[in-house]
């Protein structure tokens, strides 16, 4: 019955554009525009102002690329020069015992100024949910992660926090067990999610990237030190899963599994064609409760499958025949 369902809903492909995705249907927490930096200044001076912007431009700059670094691109260096061209407005605030201004460029001329620098387009990654506890078994807050996030923020990525009240449970996190992400996602619209625990000068952490789990550990002076290096650890290894952005096209095939109705397939479609490094879907069949797709994209299809389930919608799954790579739809 699922493979007739499936085979059916082929003639649903124009349905595809209309129907909403299936998280659509939850509301996320609010989410800073990544065009928008608060970068620390020591005073109001117009040279101070103009270094805080170029400082904003390289994170506004790398996560529009979607992690990619453009530092060795030609005409990087003349694009920080341009900075203060870009921002469309500005605004001083406070930050700690000290002074921030806060900068949104403007989103057209930030992508122009990508596409002029010579770099293949990845999308904005998505957040890292942190779920950190202290050495007492609580909860840390953003007050508390301060500095593991300001040093994902540096280099263009982002961070949210758990809700006190309804954090998930660590251990089905770190087991990546399906209902519990697909919570996530709904809740934080990410698949990335950094579990934390702090003992004195050391920590383990454990990265949940789309369902599957790297291990370290790591040791500081300080608590700040030592949650900087984390939040610098986590950057490097989002960085090498996801960050393989080929100068040419790829050709490939993709399984995903856990579709159980035409709703699901169109969705899928969808999430695919919404995806910047995606160029071309076509389904080539089904079997079960999945689908082979054959996917054009400007990178490989293991990347591409990692990249798809760092957004949530999906765990990465074991080989399948005839696959490239393999997804599993989570409801």
């Amino acid at each position: 019955m699922r493979l007739y369902r499936l085979l059916s809903a082929l003639c649903l492909l124009g349905l595809a554009a209309v129907l909403p995705p299936a998280h659509a249907q939850g509301q996320a927490p609010a989410q800073a525009s990544p065009y928008t930096v608060v970068v620390p200044v020591t005073d109001t001076s117009e040279a101070q102002r103009d270094q805080a912007f170029a400082d904003g431009l390289t994170q506004v700059l790398v996560r529009v690329a979607g992690g990619q670094d453009l530092r060795s691109k030609p005409g990087y260096a003349d694009a920080l020069k341009g900075a203060p061209g870009l921002v469309q407005q500005y605004q001083y605030q406070r930050a700690g015992n000290g002074l921030a201004v806060q900068a949104t460029f403007d989103p057209g001329a930030v992508r122009r100024l990508i596409a002029q620098i010579g770099v293949a387009p990845a999308g904005v990654k998505p957040p890292v949910l942190a779920v950190v506890r202290g050495a007492d078994g609580s909860l840390l807050g953003k007050d508390a992660l301060d500095p593991l996030g300001q040093a994902v923020t540096a280099r263009g990525g982002s961070v949210v926090y758990p809700d006190p009240a309804g954090a998930p449970d660590p251990a089905k996190l770190a087991a990546a067990d399906p209902a519990t992400l697909a919570a996530v996602s709904q809740q934080y619209k990410t698949g990335l999610i950094l579990l934390g625990s702090l003992q004195g000068g050391s920590a383990d952490w454990t990265l949940i990237s789309g369902g599957q789990p790297q291990h370290w550990s790591g040791q500081g002076t300080t608590q700040a030190a030592l949650l900087a290096d984390a939040g610098n650890a986590l950057v490097d290894r989002l960085g090498q899963q996801l960050n393989v952005i080929g100068s040419t096209v790829s050709d490939g095939r993709l399984w995903v599994s856990g579709l159980g109705s035409a709703a699901d397939y169109a969705n899928l479609l969808a999430a695919l064609r919404v995806d910047p490094a995606v160029r071309q879907v076509v389904t080539l069949g089904a079997k079960d409760d999945g689908m082979l797709l054959a996917v054009k994209a400007s990178m490989p299809p293991p990347v591409l499958a990692a990249s798809l389930a760092a957004g949530g919608r999906f765990i990465q799954a074991g080989r399948h025949e005839g696959a490239d790579a393999s997804l599993r739809w989570l409801h």
